[in-house]
């Protein structure tokens, strides 16, 4: 527990008698005080100049000065006029006492003393003192304060008068700076409800809208809705072979026109690109919306005049309805677009109602592409290798990396069925790269088991997504950098379509791996358009035959010219010839005729797992066995 020490009192003793001033430091000292001593007066004015006491102890009769003349010069000072001072004398006259009373001093002492009354009137006096000089410091203070107080009223005063006249022309200035606030406010609310190209609602208005339309069904069970997603034919023609300045344009004319049909329960908005969604509230029945279907595909079918091109687009339109019981906006337009590409699979230019069946198949999809986000993240997959047989008798030997889905219910998934919903989701890139790894690490392995066997390569397919990353080069190199194979064991395998949609910085990006010495083949050939004209503009090693080409073989001799006319092409050009999908020795015979390298398809083998691809090879070269085969197959 921490004590608090007060202060010592400072007392001075001026008395000429050395007993008097030993006994009375004695008494003092004895009870705490600190004390000073002096024996004549000018020792003690010494002393007050220097350290100033709290009280002063002053013996009236003395040689030089006596006390009143101290006093007198004590009280003259202002300094030290507040210093009590007691006179110590012997005299007892009361003219005495009253003359040292009228010089200042507080309180007289008459010799012989007692210590008890010593310390009884030195304790008052200095109470007293200590009272007098707080009250004098508060009165001061109180004094001050009001002086302080006064010139701050004055200085308010002031400036109320100066920023009184400022009032009316800063709350004018505030309310212009509301009102810039409210219009600012009011244009972000817009900018963030509506597209910047047609002025039409946006997405977000949209999604908000469905909100508030599923709630309202929710509580009204006689209130019905419909939702119609529109999208137009043929635009991205247009859009490719105009420009997409015209195709904007077209856009925005599309937006006038649909603009037309609008009606007091009818609100339109552009989702983005050409899809647009119309909300019909309120309605009765279903043949009411299906006339305003009807409606819009009308005001689309007239030309639209695009500067000097006549154009003429149409639309497709799903249709679904509040009696579906919805909770989600997304879901609604997932529906929607159901219904519309529905729709275009009927031929384009009508309106598609959505039914039970085109649901489920939603539902079907939406499961399958759930499924397959799980399948990733579990690692569902695997690679199967299908051989490329060298048709000139040669031990070059080379597989096509498939990937397969090994469902834990539903057994093995087609590619056929998840690889359009990978590509539609973006999951595509990410399953992309986990092929290209597991391919990077597959020969690796035989490369391992089969050290003298230096040539076995992988053709691996690279989905557009992947081929258009900025940083597909980039990435390549990063993942080759964790493997031990030579480069030229890896080929990519590059759809005809994908390779048109490249543009130049993409063609470097593939020319910049290739000259790290990856291979570049384009699969499918010849089931794209207009690729012969720019098939030289890309680094391409290999061209790959498309099975529908192959199997007409020994039926249609216009397909045998085609064949032999991209074979002279490829060969014109540096490249090398797969043909894929061979099934039947009379394929084989005429491919090798007509000088393809390279064979692909169930005759020489199906695709194989990891396992039995490692048979395979093990087969091939313990047994001369390719050679046999192939010398068979040719005969």
């Amino acid at each position: 527990m921490n004590t608090v020490v007060k202060p010592r009192y400072k007392i001075l003793v001026i008395d000429d008698n050395p007993i008097n001033v030993d006994l009375l430091f004695e008494y003092l000292d004895y009870a705490g005080f600190e004390v000073w001593k002096a024996l004549d007066g000018e020792s003690g004015l010494e002393i007050i100049d220097q350290n100033t006491p709290d009280l002063i102890l002053l013996d009236v009769m003395m040689p030089d000065w006596d006390g009143f003349e101290i006093c007198t010069h004590l009280k003259a000072n202002p300094a030290y006029s507040e210093i009590p001072v007691i006179f110590i004398t012997a005299l007892a006259e009361i003219q005495q006492k009253v003359k040292g009373l009228n010089l200042g001093a507080v309180d007289y002492i008459t010799k012989p003393f007692d210590q008890s009354e010593i310390l009884a009137r030195i304790n008052l006096h200095l109470k007293l003192y200590a009272l007098n000089s707080q009250l004098k410091s508060e009165i001061q203070e109180k004094r001050q304060a009001e002086q302080a107080l006064n010139q701050l009223n004055l200085e308010l005063e002031k400036r109320v008068q100066e920023r009184t006249s400022q009032l009316q022309s800063t709350l004018e200035e505030l309310q212009q700076a509301q009102q810039k606030l409210l219009e600012r406010e009011q244009q972000l609310h817009y900018k963030a409800y509506h597209d910047p190209l047609t002025g039409l609602p946006n997405r977000a208005w949209c999604i908000s809208q469905l909100k508030t339309l599923i709630e309202q069904a929710k509580s009204d069970s006689n209130y019905h809705y419909a939702v119609l997603f529109l999208d137009l034919d043929r635009f991205n023609v247009i859009n490719d072979s105009l420009g997409h300045l015209l195709g904007d344009k077209l856009l925005q004319k599309v937006a006038k026109r649909l603009e037309s049909c609008l009606t007091s329960n009818l609100h339109i908005a552009r989702l983005g690109g050409d899809e647009f969604v119309i909300i019909v509230e309120k309605i009765t029945d279903e043949q009411e919306v299906m006339t305003i279907a009807q409606k819009i595909l009308d005001v689309l079918s007239p030309v639209f005049q695009l500067n000097q091109y006549e154009v003429y687009t149409g639309g497709s339109i799903g249709i679904t309805f509040s009696k579906f019981g919805y909770y989600h906006p997304e879901d609604i337009l997932r529906d929607a677009d159901v219904a519309m590409y529905s729709a275009k699979a009927n031929g384009k230019g009508c309106y598609q109602l959505l039914t039970s069946e085109l649901q489920q198949q939603a539902m079907s999809r939406l499961q399958l592409e759930n499924d397959l986000r799980r399948a990733i993240q579990n690692q569902e997959f695997s690679l199967y290798y299908q051989p490329i047989i060298a048709l000139s008798h040669s031990q070059k030997l080379g597989f096509e990396a498939l990937i397969r889905w090994h469902h834990p219910q539903k057994g093995m998934i087609p590619p056929d069925q998840f690889i359009p919903v990978a590509e539609e989701t973006g999951l595509i890139i990410e399953l992309g790269w986990w092929v290209i790894k597991t391919a990077l690490n597959q020969i690796e392995i035989w490369q391992e088991q089969f050290p003298g066997f230096s040539e076995i390569a992988i053709n691996v397919n690279v989905a557009p997504q992947q081929l258009m990353l900025v940083s597909f080069s980039e990435q390549v190199q990063e993942l080759f950098s964790h493997f031990k194979i030579k480069s030229h064991q890896i080929k990519f395998e590059i759809t005809e379509g994908s390779l048109l949609k490249t543009g130049s910085h993409h063609i470097e990006a593939l020319k910049r791996l290739k000259n790290l010495g990856i291979q570049f083949c384009i699969d499918d050939f010849g089931t794209g358009y207009s690729s012969l004209s720019r098939l030289h503009e890309f680094p391409i090693d290999t061209l790959k035959i498309d099975r529908s080409f192959v199997r007409q073989i020994g039926s249609n001799q216009g397909e045998i010219e085609l064949i032999r006319t991209i074979i002279t092409l490829a060969h014109g050009l540096g490249m090398d010839v797969v043909a894929e999908g061979i099934e039947t020795k009379s394929q084989l015979n005429q491919l090798s005729l007509l000088g393809c390298e390279w064979g692909q398809g169930f005759l020489f083998s199906k695709p194989l797992n990891s396992i039995d691809a490692t048979q395979y090879l093990v087969a091939l070269l313990t047994s001369k066995w390719k050679q046999e085969r192939v010398k068979a197959l040719l005969m």
